[in-house]
């Protein structure tokens, strides 16, 4: 009787360890994806139609009536017109 438990004991330790034993080869073949970069929102330009990032653009205008431009010549283009 005793001799059965301490077979069943064993056989329950061996297959946890290669179920483990799998699982660690299982995610060592696909590692952790790299976090996406964050999505940043874009301002076209009224000018030439280009999409630039406003914290970069040249801007004319203040509030709710500022301009986000590619370039200077873009935005003197626009105040010409």
């Amino acid at each position: 009787m005793a001799r059965w438990i301490f077979t069943l004991v064993l056989i329950s330790l061996i297959i946890r360890a290669l179920t483990r034993f799998a699982r660690g080869v299982l995610a060592g073949m696909n590692p952790p994806r790299e976090k996406e970069p964050a999505a940043v929102p874009l301002a076209r330009d009224p000018v030439c139609g280009t999409f630039v990032v406003p914290s970069r653009a040249v801007t004319a205008g203040s509030g709710s009536g500022m301009r986000f431009f590619c370039s200077e010549k873009c935005r003197r283009s626009y105040q010409g017109k």
